[in-house]
């Protein structure tokens, strides 16, 4: 078994190290609000006081914080992970951040005698809870495999993507694709309640050919029903339309419609949808169709 140190203990974070723990990892878990660290203890992990309380004698530091400046500061700061892990410690980043930033933080760990590996993940609180994630890791394919077991005990999915910033290239491209998706299952949905047609009955024939995906399963009912408790908030969702449209801008690639969906993630949390879940898109194009 493993001593694991798990910093961030959001929607994501916290039933991911509950699974550690309940896997029998000894889990030391920090969150900036104390509070949140209570089913980590419930499922017999313990709840640390700061960084470096957590990271110290942990084997793998396991990173869960919502953006690039966050996971940043985690490492950089005085009593970050930088200043309090071992040599040799497994640093896994499963944030969704800049891939840019990914390869410079890399580095930064690399100088300091530590493995890292960015391993965002796709799957939402329902795949958190379940275990059922879909992860998509960067980094040397030693590590990865000396963290697989791990991985495996999060997430139904794993691939080794790539060297460092790939796992984040990886996530970027996979936000694109579901934001578009949702977009249009709002769309379709709106037009279908236009028309007066039995929406239940719509979505279970749309999700049986072609038009069906994961996000129509996930989402169709929340929007159908205009239950929008987060599971992954729009203002997450937002900055990670942001990555995808400077990445694809450095690129030198054309993403017309990442750069449309953007602006209506962007509307949305103007209009203070930020908190509420990413199929809440809906209540935007409702707003632009004036109903």
């Amino acid at each position: 078994m493993t001593t694991i140190a798990f910093l961030g203990l959001g929607i994501m974070g916290s039933p991911m190290a509950v699974h550690l723990a309940e896997a029998g990892h000894t889990v030391a878990g920090y969150n900036r609000t104390p509070d949140k660290t209570a089913p980590l203890v419930a499922a017999g992990g313990r709840a640390a006081t700061s960084v470096a309380d957590a990271v110290h004698g942990a084997d793998v530091v396991a990173i869960m914080v919502p953006d690039s400046p966050d996971v940043r500061a985690v490492l950089t700061d005085p009593g970050g992970v930088l200043d309090s892990a071992a040599p040799g410690t497994l640093v896994t980043d499963f944030s969704s951040i800049r891939p840019d930033v990914t390869v410079e933080l890399a580095g930064l760990a690399r100088e300091q005698g530590l493995r890292y590996l960015d391993a965002p993940v796709s799957g939402g609180e329902a795949g958190a809870k379940a275990a059922t994630l879909s992860i998509m890791v960067g980094g040397d394919g030693a590590d990865v495999a000396s963290a697989r077991p791990l991985l495996e005990t999060l997430g139904r999915t794993v691939v080794h993507v790539g060297p460092s910033g790939s796992g984040q290239t990886v996530k970027a491209a996979n936000q694109l694709v579901v934001a578009g998706n949702i977009a249009l299952l709002a769309e379709a949905l709106l037009f279908l309640e236009a028309h007066g047609v039995d929406t239940t009955a719509a979505l279970e024939v749309l999700g049986g050919g072609l038009a069906g995906s994961a996000v129509l399963v996930q989402k169709g009912e929340k929007m159908r029903t205009r239950s929008f408790d987060p599971g992954f908030r729009i203002a997450l969702h937002h900055k990670d339309l942001g990555i995808v449209v400077d990445a694809a801008r450095a690129a030198g690639v054309v993403t017309p419609v990442a750069a449309l969906v953007a602006q209506l993630m962007a509307s949305a949390v103007a209009a203070g949808d930020g908190g509420l879940d990413h199929s809440a898109l809906l209540r935007t194009l409702e707003r632009l169709s004036g109903r």
